[in-house]
This record gives C-alpha cells, sequence and structure tokens, in this order.
C-alpha cells in the first residue's frame, strides 16, 4: 500500500549533469570560478535541483553515478558505449564538485563498481516500491521509462534541464500503444545508436511498436517467427535474432544490483547552509549566495570547544596610563569596525594586548589620544588585515606603524583555497578554537546585530588580540617550513601597505561625464528602440524574451533554434546563430550591450562615488585567488569592459585629481606568455621574445606550417593566440573548439601541432605535472605554492583538473608576484624621487598613475624601467606606456 507522505526522488547523475552541462554549452567558458574551474553544469544541476525539492517535497533521495566505463554490459558486448566520444575535461573536472555540492545539500550519492547509475536507480525503485514509496525518477535517457508503475514516476528532461516530461504507464500507453516493459523489448528491435548496440536490421521505432502491439514481445516475436509472411523485414528478423536478444538484455535495467545502502540510508534531512555557503564562495556563485542569505537569515555555527574568559581594562578616557610605557616592542592590535568597506564602515571598537594585558574599547573616539596615536605609529604591530587596519586608522588622522605579523597574509600563503574573512573562521582553520567568528557573536543576515555596549562585545575583542598572538610562533614557523618567509616579508606584507594607499588614494570620476554619458546611452537606446520597432512592424517590449521570441520567430519567421518552457529562447548564444538573417538581430545585441553598460557600469559607477572627493576607492582583495593575483570590489575596477567601443569610453570618466595633471597606464605585454617561455626553457619561444618578433605570428606559422610572416593572415594570427593563451591555463581541445569556432579534431590537432613545435613546453607541462604528483603542490619562481591534494587521486575528474592546475599555477601565480614586485618598488621610486606622482590602480597586468603633466616624461622613462627589472628573467619583459587627460585617452 502506498503511502503519500514518503516520497522517494532517483536522480541519474550523469544523464542529468550532461544535460546541465549542455544547457549552457555555449557560455562554458564564462562559468569558471577564480581557480578556473569549469562550473557550469553545477550551476544548471543547482537549479534543476532547487525546482524537483519544491515541486516533489520528497522525504528521500538518492542521486546515482556511473562508476566507470567498464561494467557488466561491456563484458557481454565490448563495443556497448564504444562510440560516445570522451567526456569533455570541462564537464568531468566538474563531477566531484557536483557530489560535494550534493553533500552540502544532505542528498546522498552513490555509484556501484561493474554497475549504471540506471541499475541503482531500477534496484532502488523497486525496494522502495515494497515500502510503500511514492517514487520520481528524474533522467535524460528514455531507457529508464521501463521502471514506470503506479508508484513510479520516470521524469525525463527535454530542454535543457528546465523541461521536464513525465511518463506513467498511462503516458507511455498514449504515446507509444505499450506497457513500460515493453520499452525493453523496442530497445531490443530497434538499437540504440547512443549506447551503440545494434538492434534488428532496417527496424525503427514505428515497426518495433507495431510488431510488439501484435506479438507482446520479442520472445512472441520468435515464437511465430514462422507464422509470418516471408518479407524482408522477416529476413531481417531471422538473420539479427540473436542480436535481438543480446540487445534486449542489454536494454534491460537490472533491479537486483548488489547496491550496499538500503532505504533508510536516503532519508532527506535538509541542507547544511553553512557549508552550502562556503561551497557557492568557492564556486563565485554569487547569485545563489545572495539568494541563501535572503531565504535562510541567521545560521550560526558551534565552536569546537567552550570559549575561556579573559580578564581585560577596558579602557577610558581616565586610565590611559595603563598602557605603560610607548615604545617599539610589538604589540598586538585590533580595530573593530561594523562593515564590510572599510573606507566608510563605522569603527565600533579597539584591542590591544601589551605584554600579559589586554586593553579593550567600544569608543573609538579614545583613538584620538596622544598616548593611543602614538603607541600605533611608534609600535611593530601584529594584525588580522593589515590593509583594512591601515584604512581604518587613516581616516582618524593615524599613520600606522609598521607591521611585523599579519594572521590573514600568513594563513593565506599557508593555504591560498580557504581563506575567510572572518578571524574566528580563519583561526578555526588552524585548529585555534579560543575565538569564535563574527557569525557566532554578531548573527548572520536580518538577524544580525552587534552588541556594542555588552560585555559580550569587548570579551569577543579581546579574544581576537590573543588569537593573533598565540597563532603568531605557529604559522610563522610553519611559513619557514615551506620557505616562504621571503615571500612574505618582501612581497604580501609590504604590498599590502602599498594597496592601502592607493585604495586611500582612489581614482576621480567625472560625474559630468558620467551624467552625459547615462543621456547619450539613453539617446542611443531610444534610437535603436525604433529601429528594432520598425523592423518588428510593431512596438513591443524588447526586455520581455516572451515578446521577443514571438516577434521574431512567429511574426518575422526566423528559425527556431533552442524552446524553453515559457516560449521560445532568446538568449545571446541563440541570436548569436541568427546574426545575418534580419537586421534586427544585429540591433537587439547592440540594445542589450548598451543596456547592461548603462546600469552595470554607468549607474553602478555613480553608486559607489563618494561624495566628500567624487573619486570611487576600490578595495583591493589580497587573499582571494589561489594563484596570488589581486582582485578589487565596490567597484570592481579589473572588470571595466573594453571590447565594445561604447564600453571602453567608461573609462573616460577616470580623470586625475587636479587640473593640469594626466593619467599613465604602463602595461607588461604578454606576461604570461614570456614567464612561460622562462619556466619551460623552451628555445623556440624564448627565440621569438629575444628578437621581438610577433609571437602570436610566429606560433600560427607554427600550427599552419607556413614559411613567412606575411603568409599568417588576421584571422590564423587570431587562432594561434586563442591556442597561445589556451596553453597557459591548461585548455583541452575541446574549450579551444569552443573558443575559436573549430572543429574539436582540429583544434586537437593545433594543440599537437604546437607541443611539437615548442618542445620545451611540452615537457614543462608534463614534467610540472610528475613534480605535483611527487610532492603534492606547485611553486611560483617566488615559492608561493598552490597544494593539490587530488593530484594523485584515484578519481580520473579530480586527478585531471589538479593535473591543469599544476600546469597554470607557476605561470600565473609568478606573473601576479612580478607586478606586486614592481608595484612595491614603485611606490618606493616615487616616494625616492620626490614626485607628485601617485599610483592609483592594478588592473591585470597594467599600472594606473595620475601625475602633473610636467612628471609624466619622467614616468614614461622611470615606470617601464622599474617594471622591466622587477625581476631576471631569460627573456626581456615588455612593458607599454601611454598617456592622456583620462585613463580611456591612456589606453588608446
Amino acid at each position: 500500500m502506498t503511502d503519500s507522505t514518503k516520497k522517494l526522488l532517483l536522480i541519474d547523475g550523469n544523464s542529468v549533469a550532461f544535460r546541465a552541462f549542455y544547457a549552457l554549452y555555449n557560455q562554458v567558458e564564462k562559468f569558471t570560478n577564480h581557480d578556473g574551474l569549469h562550473t557550469n553544469a553545477i550551476y544548471s544541476f543547482k537549479i534543476m535541483l532547487d525546482k524537483l525539492l519544491k515541486q516533489i517535497d520528497p522525504t528521500n533521495i538518492l542521486v546515482a553515478f556511473d562508476a566507470g566505463r567498464t561494467t557488466f554490459r561491456t563484458e557481454k558486448y565490448a563495443d556497448y558505449k564504444g562510440q560516445r566520444s570522451k567526456t569533455p575535461r570541462e564537464l568531468s573536472e566538474q563531477f566531484p564538485f557536483l557530489r560535494e555540492m550534493l553533500t552540502d545539500y544532505g542528498i546522498k550519492s552513490y555509484d556501484l563498481k561493474n554497475y549504471e547509475a540506471d541499475d541503482i536507480i531500477g534496484t532502488l525503485a523497486k525496494e522502495a516500491e515494497g515500502e510503500g514509496f511514492q517514487i520520481t525518477i528524474v533522467t535524460g535517457d528514455r531507457d529508464l521509462t521501463q521502471l514506470a508503475t503506479d508508484q513510479t514516476t520516470v521524469a525525463i528532461t527535454k530542454k535543457g534541464v528546465s523541461e521536464i516530461e513525465e511518463y506513467t504507464p498511462e503516458h507511455i500507453e498514449e504515446k507509444f500503444g505499450l506497457n513500460p516493459r515493453q520499452i525493453i523489448d523496442m530497445k531490443g528491435l530497434v538499437g540504440d545508436t547512443s549506447d551503440n548496440y545494434p538492434g534488428v536490421t532496417k527496424v525503427g521505432e514505428k515497426t518495433a511498436i507495431k510488431l510488439l502491439k501484435k506479438y507482446g514481445s520479442i520472445e512472441g516475436i520468435y515464437d511465430q517467427i514462422d507464422e509470418m509472411r516471408q518479407t524482408k523485414m522477416k529476413e531481417h528478423l531471422i538473420e539479427d535474432k540473436g542480436q535481438a536478444f543480446m540487445s534486449k538484455d542489454l536494454a534491460r535495467i537490472r533491479q537486483d544490483a548488489p547496491i550496499e545502502l538500503k532505504i533508510k540510508d536516503t532519508e532527506w534531512t535538509g541542507i547544511d547552509y553553512e557549508k552550502l555557503e562556503n561551497f557557492y564562495q568557492q564556486m563565485d556563485f554569487n547569485r545563489f549566495l545572495t539568494e541563501l542569505h535572503q531565504n535562510q537569515g541567521a545560521v550560526s555555527a558551534e565552536s569546537a570547544s567552550p570559549v575561556e574568559a579573559i580578564n581585560y581594562i577596558e579602557l577610558t578616557s581616565t586610565n590611559l596610563t595603563e598602557l605603560g610605557e610607548i615604545d617599539d616592542s610589538s604589540v598586538t592590535f585590533h580595530l573593530e569596525m561594523d562593515g564590510e568597506n572599510y573606507h566608510k564602515a563605522p569603527i565600533i571598537g579597539f584591542a590591544i594586548l601589551k605584554g600579559d594585558k589586554y586593553f579593550v574599547s567600544n569608543q573609538p573616539k579614545l583613538l584620538d589620544q596622544p598616548v593611543l596615536k602614538e603607541l600605533l605609529e611608534k609600535a611593530t604591530l601584529d594584525v588580522f588585515n593589515a590593509k583594512r587596519n591601515y584604512v581604518g586608522l587613516n581616516r582618524l588622522g593615524i599613520h600606522m606603524a609598521p607591521v611585523d605579523f599579519d594572521l590573514l597574509l600568513v594563513s593565506y600563503l599557508l593555504n591560498n583555497t580557504d581563506n575567510s574573512d572572518d578571524l574566528g573562521k580563519l583561526a578555526h582553520e588552524h585548529q585555534y578554537y579560543q575565538v569564535q567568528s563574527d557569525e557566532e557573536v554578531y548573527g548572520k543576515g536580518a538577524k544580525r546585530s552587534v552588541p556594542v555596549d555588552q560585555p559580550e562585545f569587548l570579551q569577543h575583542l579581546a579574544h581576537k588580540v590573543q588569537a593573533i598572538h598565540d597563532l603568531k610562533s605557529q604559522l610563522m614557523d610553519e611559513l619557514d617550513d615551506h620557505e616562504q618567509t621571503k615571500l612574505y616579508e618582501t612581497i604580501e606584507r609590504p604590498l599590502s601597505i602599498v594597496l592601502a594607499q592607493m585604495e586611500i588614494a582612489g581614482i576621480k570620476v567625472d560625474i559630468d561625464r558620467l551624467m552625459q554619458m547615462r543621456s547619450e546611452f539613453k539617446e542611443r537606446l531610444a534610437e535603436i528602440e525604433q529601429q528594432i520597432y520598425q523592423e518588428a512592424g510593431e512596438e513591443f517590449n524588447i526586455g520581455s524574451p516572451k515578446q521577443l521570441g514571438v516577434i521574431l520567430f512567429e511574426k518575422l519567421k526566423l528559425p527556431v533554434i533552442k524552446k524553453t518552457k515559457t516560449g521560445y529562447s532568446t538568449a545571446v548564444s541563440v541570436l548569436e546563430k541568427l546574426r545575418g538573417l534580419n537586421p534586427i538581430i544585429d540591433n537587439i545585441l547592440l540594445y542589450r550591450q548598451l543596456s547592461k553598460l548603462q546600469s552595470t557600469y554607468v549607474e553602478g559607477l555613480l553608486k559607489v562615488v563618494f561624495k566628500e572627493d567624487s573619486k570611487v576607492h576600490t578595495r583591493y582583495t589580497q587573499t582571494l585567488t589561489s594563484t596570488g593575483r589581486l582582485s578589487s570590489v565596490d567597484p570592481n575596477l579589473q572588470n571595466i569592459p573594453v571590447r565594445l567601443e561604447e564600453g571602453r569610453k567608461i573609462r573616460q570618466a577616470f580623470v586625475p585629481s587636479h587640473s593640469g595633471w594626466q593619467i599613465l597606464s604602463s602595461d607588461y605585454s604578454q606576461i604570461e606568455l614570456r614567464v612561460l617561455a622562462h619556466i619551460s626553457g623552451d628555445e623556440n619561444m624564448q627565440e621569438a621574445f629575444k628578437t621581438g618578433a610577433d609571437i602570436h605570428a610566429s606560433t600560427a606559422m607554427k600550427i599552419f606550417n607556413l614559411d613567412s610572416p606575411d603568409e599568417v593572415t588576421p584571422n590564423m594570427r587570431r587562432q594561434a593566440k586563442a591556442v597561445n593563451f589556451g596553453i597557459v591555463y591548461g585548455i583541452s581541445d575541446f574549450g579551444l573548439a569552443q573558443n575559436i569556432g573549430i572543429t574539436r579534431k582540429t583544434a586537437k590537432k593545433f594543440i599537437e601541432t604546437y607541443f611539437e613545435s615548442f618542445p620545451g613546453v611540452h615537457k614543462y607541462m608534463t614534467g610540472i605535472v610528475e613534480l605535483a604528483k611527487k610532492q603534492g603542490y606547485v611553486e611560483t619562481l617566488f615559492h608561493r605554492r598552490r597544494y593539490l591534494p587530488e593530484i594523485n587521486s584515484k578519481n580520473y575528474n579530480l586527478r585531471s583538473f589538479a593535473e591543469r592546475t599544476a600546469m597554470n599555477s607557476p605561470i600565473q601565480g609568478s606573473a601576479a608576484d612580478i607586478i606586486k614586485i614592481a608595484m612595491i618598488r614603485m611606490q618606493k621610486m616615487l616616494c625616492k624621487k620626490g614626485l607628485k606622482a601617485k599610483m592609483l590602480l592594478q588592473v591585470h597586468d597594467e599600472l594606473i598613475f595620475e601625475a602633473p603633466k610636467e612628471e609624466i616624461p619622467v614616468l614614461k622613462e622611470l615606470v617601464p624601467k622599474v617594471m622591466d627589472s622587477a625581476v631576471d628573467l631569460a627573456v626581456p619583459l615588455k612593458v607599454e606606456s601611454a598617456s592622456g587627460d583620462t585613463w580611456f585617452d591612456a589606453k588608446k
């Protein structure tokens, strides 16, 4: 008897993951996280999963995966699934993380050696029916429709992962005139090109259905084969009898697989929101993070052990003398601000550990007192996040003393894959639990509340400085063991102060120019809107995919590329395929681009300009990426669009702070390829750089087998450029084919020819993977480490992603280190020369300065010289500089 409250959801993991991957197939290279992991399948799978959980509200869930290509079916028929091309690496590398996400959702996933996911699902569905469950199977594989019963519905994904067709016995009868078990016989007769088993020659689905309606099964057909009139079909049936029965056996899903888990093991107890939040952060799923915060509210975590109370002195204006004598000895300090953006977040308290005494206060005004100001400007400080402290104290007119130990930076260097901006969380990562996280003390989301006037707040501040002090010795010893002390002391620590000074300086925004651009975009959008209306023959809401779909595919009769549950797809990838068929397409694409520029960049910049100085003060994130590259937020100045002319013009709004000054831009040319030439020792690549040859043209000559640079066409150079930079990022033939619009076979040939032409690069790629397998990590030229725990994994997907990371991390990381060194040296040089010029921004491989016009010639000579000499490579570094009245003018 069925119990309506017991609902089992069974998901065919491989099938749905493939659907999810190809749902965003045209955007696979856009969906990558900060580590370079492709995430499009995870992203789509998550959306589908949420939809299923809401619709079905299951009590039990299992996601079944294939254990590998070899199963009992390949033992029976060696060519089973033999025609399937190798899974794109861009998908296979996502499977381990997809299963990690399922674990965070509280969902069990399972695979079984020698069996397919179908057999796991079939076996569990049969067991669940015996226990009275209502079962839903979700898959993209119609083979599973054979499992449909009164208790089991098979939901087949149709378009991507958004549309689903539900197969019940009634639906199968209506669609085919068969019962679910006859689906097995139909597959036996027809065969399956996807799974590569043959069936009976010239018997298609319609013929198979006709035979099964008459004879019931394959057995029934052959029991009465002699009574059939002599036809070509009868000859094929007799000739292929063995194939028919074999194919039926291959198609039959086993419901007695030796699975170890039981129905009780699939009980769903709910999502682990804290783990899921960390996962979304790892994947850079900002949209899902926002949804999580909105829907879930506060999520509290329990600390591993009770935090012992600290005896502290609460500082007031009357007991400051208790701080004792001020000297340059080490002091642990923490400045508490209520908010992420430390350029404007309220300062709400501070804590000092001096000797064995803890001093805390919720009165930041005390920092104006001479004794405290002198302490913070004279003592050597140990802190958490020097840059944040430097900017916060600067707001109070305090020039922070030199930092010895920065807990955040040291922790990042020791493990750059999981560093939190929350001191408590980070301390827990190092098995230190005598401090709580801010979430535990303050709460989270809408329930967040800082108890500034309560003793628990002061205790929290005291525990923060205690954690910084207690972790210093341990982590600095680890840094020494890793030979990273020099990296910390000569690059990361001084850079944090350089970045703080750049952030404080900010870059001025011409508000009038932005307002003018807003008007220009509005006017231009209105013009394009009218053109679209004329081409459509009527007015409609261009921003409505549904209305646009009707215009394009019903009124204008353009070919339908893709459909969704709500109508026609009008995604960019679809519109790109329609280019040239009607001028309305180009106008719609342009309209969308300009609308994005208007909302994200023009309006977005206007929102973050500081009223006090008409500047934007971005925050550089120094501890986010695993490669060591910087990123920026509020605003993200590393993401100003450059491909569209209107996008490049956004830079016209960035201007010098003073009249009579100009902007100077200095950019490393092809730094990652030059690093590759150096670390690989490839003679051909080094020679190209040493002679000043066009590296992309040189590569084009090799992969297209040309004799002269004159034979290289612009398209050849473009493709060679994609190969050059693709190799740096460990691109696959699939990824390269997607990038430049060629076949996967051609892309594979390009990559093979590339490695033949640059044997040193190929040797490096192979050697660095072997080194990573031996020592468990790779390093940059400056000993920045990237740990790769999965490099020796038996799981192919985890291992292959780790191998690709091993290849590209030393290249990207070394390039990041080089520009950091250049920034530190450049800041010192500006001071040494007594120049008024200021370094304002770092954008990828580019440094942006402002200076009086009379200093520009000096900078044009000085900056390239400093950047060129940041490190001694086997090939020359090349720096290109330009200046102008705006950032746009300096980039022309």
